[in-house]
């Protein structure tokens, strides 16, 4: 009587594999690649990664400033909604990109081995290369602004570390859930419109204040309006309140950043863990 052999789950590649070198160039490749085939056959090719934060703007500009008022008495409204809006879209791109991105890319994930983890930050280094064609369009502002340089500028790439960093932990966390539960993508889309309304992004946090100091504490116990409130205090000085300032004390940032390493570490654990076994749950 022959014995029946057990079954064993076949393993993949681990999310980095061992092997950083490899799956940076991976990442750097297939960023360069989705970058350049997401505007292959338009008329005007990667002048949309301008125009699409900046229509954007627009339309929030003239809704939210003409009309409703929310910027009525608030120095230089024109561009911290403009630097909302950018680290806002740059982040949306992160997650939303990388909810699907493990699925979209079934075929070379099923074929080829290679560190799981190239997929998720490849689509974080797509939205990188968008965010420094966005940035041009946040200096022209300032410059016609008027702005006078500040030391803090030298400070600007901080948050905007912190926003890939939170982003690309995110996108992982999302794409390791949406490999098994499909209802994933739905939901965060609903989320990130939540999301977006409740980070001062259309309104200045200074409104915030005037209306409670405990929904201050709410509101940016979010890390992406401590980021974006951050990166508007180094750009613009006195006229933005730094996020200390705005939550009442330093000691309140406890909790956005134990949010913010929380589910960066969360998503890095869970994509790490699902990494081995993707080809066969897909």
């Amino acid at each position: 009587m022959s014995a029946v052999a057990p079954a064993y789950r076949v393993k993949g590649p681990t999310a980095i594999a061992g092997d950083p070198r490899r799956l940076l160039h991976m990442s750097v490749t297939l960023a360069l690649t989705d970058w350049k085939l997401r505007f292959f056959g338009s008329v005007l090719g990667y002048v949309w990664s301008l125009l699409r934060p900046l229509m954007l703007f627009g339309i929030l500009y003239f809704v939210f400033s003409e009309v409703v008022g929310v910027g009525t008495g608030v120095a230089n409204y024109p561009l911290l909604l403009l630097v909302g809006v950018v680290l806002f879209f740059t982040f949306g791109e992160m997650t939303g990109g990388a909810v699907t991105s493990m699925v979209d890319r079934e075929t070379l994930v099923r074929k080829v081995s290679f560190p799981r983890m190239a997929v998720p930050l490849s689509v974080s280094l797509a939205a990188c290369l968008n965010l420094l064609l966005n940035l041009i369009i946040v200096a022209a502002f300032v410059a016609a602004s008027g702005i006078s340089a500040r030391w803090t500028w030298l400070l600007l790439p901080l948050p905007l570390v912190g926003l890939v960093v939170f982003g690309t932990g995110l996108g992982m966390l999302l794409a390791a859930l949406y490999v098994p539960f499909r209802d994933v993508r739905p939901i965060w889309e609903v989320a990130s419109q939540a999301l977006f309304y409740a980070t001062p992004i259309l309104y200045p946090i200074e409104k915030v204040a005037e209306q409670s100091d405990a929904l201050v504490k709410v509101v940016m116990s979010n890390p992406l309006a401590v980021l974006i409130q951050e990166f508007r205090h180094l750009l613009l000085g006195p006229q933005a309140p730094t996020a200390a300032d705005a939550m009442g004390g330093a000691v309140w940032l406890l909790i956005p950043a134990g949010v913010f390493v929380g589910l960066t570490l969360l998503g890095f654990w869970a994509f790490n863990r699902m990494s081995p076994h993707a080809a066969e749950q897909l």
